[in-house]
């Protein structure tokens, strides 16, 4: 592990450059200022300007190398065709010996992101030779040559099959605490742990921050109340914040907040009396028919509103985001309605306006096979069968229940017919009571 203090750094080195603290105790440390182009097959054919010491006011580099294993003919550091070193020399590997869990390996050692892409003859042939073992990695190995090896089944390489491996970028920067994540507090992963990044030029660091997260382009940078850690320089033309230069000066944290902002919303088309299908294209919907176009979007930030479009027209709605979302109800389907639709979100955070377009949405308007005011009487004389069917099933008695149900019934007609003969006796008075048990 090297620590220099340079006055101009060109990267030539197979292996992973970082930065880190200046002053970390525990580390062994080399302090130069010295000058490379690039060119150099030592670090000692670089100019040396000055004596070891403190690198004050200057800018340094953590550089890491890889003994074991590099990328070679590729973009850069995290991606080229693999080649390990054997006997002081570097041997590629075939493509059949090397597998996702030694790419993810090697991915880490060069202080890469994960595998993103893996293939035989991906980055060309090598010119020398070919290395003869099988790596058998768990993924979990800081160094390749930590991973256990096997003899090769088949001593020979194919042409073709060099293994090439891309390396996604490390997922090293964040920005935490806007609500989004284009928007917040610089972080960058260093050494174990996230630490806040400070800078003097704000605005060309905030801008490779916003295009290494793919969020668009600055548009507004604001002072942080976050602890300071250290210091980046940019000149704002880098793709990652890793290829810009850390600083021995410490400054305070600062907020980003990039032009995307707003997440993508969803746009999604329903109907509440089945005239909407599926075609080649997208939705079709049966003329007549009413149906519902919903625009929604994820709880980032509170109000907003929704505004649908129809391509092809200037004609549009707006309606307030209410629960995140809005719906747009067309009471029946006509030929006009035909075409590409689309959501956009707007809303006022951070005293600016930002907006969000969703996927387009084609929309098909289809003869019905059957009028719709037919197709509306089917469906009522259904929905009422289905209702009388589940009354009769549900109330039906089973032959017991109807043989106690005649029961109950026969009885109480007999007490019915007792207290009618009752009440009629004691209107008649006891003569007549007499007369008739007489007649009896």
């Amino acid at each position: 592990m090297l620590w220099l203090c340079v006055e101009r750094w060109t990267v030539g080195i197979r292996g992973a450059e970082s930065r880190g603290p200046l002053i970390e105790d525990g580390r062994r440390r080399v302090y130069l200022y010295s000058s490379c182009y690039g060119n150099e097959s030592s670090i000692r054919q670089c100019d040396i300007i000055g004596e070891p010491g403190d690198c004050i006011g200057r800018y340094y580099h953590h550089v890491t190398c890889s003994e074991s294993v590099r990328l070679v003919d590729g973009a850069g550091l995290c991606s080229g065709r693999v080649e390990v070193k054997s006997n002081q020399s570097w041997a590629s590997v075939c493509e059949a010996d090397f597998d996702r869990q030694d790419a993810e390996v090697v991915c880490g050692e060069l202080g890469c992101g994960a595998p993103a892409a893996l293939q035989g003859g991906l980055y060309g042939e090598g010119g020398g030779q070919t290395w003869d073992k099988e790596f058998q990695c768990k993924g979990k190995e800081s160094l390749l040559l930590d991973c256990d090896t096997s003899d090769r089944e088949n001593n020979t390489c194919l042409p073709g099959n060099a293994v090439g491996l891309t390396c996604s970028e490390p997922d090293d920067v964040r920005l935490v605490g806007g609500g989004s994540r284009c928007a917040g507090g610089v972080e960058q992963y260093d050494q174990g742990e996230w630490r806040t990044v400070g800078a003097r030029d704000w605005e060309d660091v905030a801008a490779v921050v916003c295009r290494q997260l793919g969020c668009g382009s600055t548009v507004s940078v604001l002072p942080g109340n976050t602890t300071r850690w250290f210091g980046v320089s940019c000149s704002g033309s880098e793709s990652v914040l890793r290829e810009c230069s850390r600083i021995y000066d410490l400054y305070s944290g600062f907020t980003v907040i990039c032009s995307d902002l707003l997440v993508q919303p969803d746009i999604s088309l329903t109907d509440s009396m089945g005239g909407v299908s599926r075609g080649h294209q997208g939705p079709e919907m049966f003329r007549g028919y009413s149906f519902t176009i919903t625009c929604s979007t994820q709880p980032q930030y509170p109000g907003g509103s929704f505004l649908l479009t129809f391509t092809g027209s200037k004609i549009s709605q707006t309606q307030p985001a209410v629960n995140h979302s809005a719906a747009f109800l067309f009471p029946a389907a006509d030929d006009s309605h035909q075409g590409n639709y689309s959501c956009v979100y707007d809303n006022h955070v951070f005293s600016h306006d930002f907006s969000s377009e969703s996927e387009l949405l084609s929309l098909t308007i289809t003869a019905s096979p059957l009028p719709a005011f037919i197709i509306r009487h089917v469906v009522v004389v259904l929905m009422l069968l289905t209702a009388i069917t589940t009354s009769y099933l549900y109330y039906k008695p089973t032959r017991r229940q109807k043989r106690v149900n005649r029961v109950s019934s026969m009885d109480l007609y007999v007490n019915a017919m007792e207290m009618v003969s009752l009440s009629s006796r004691a209107e008649a008075g006891p003569g007549e009571e007499r007369a008739a048990q007489g007649t009896e």
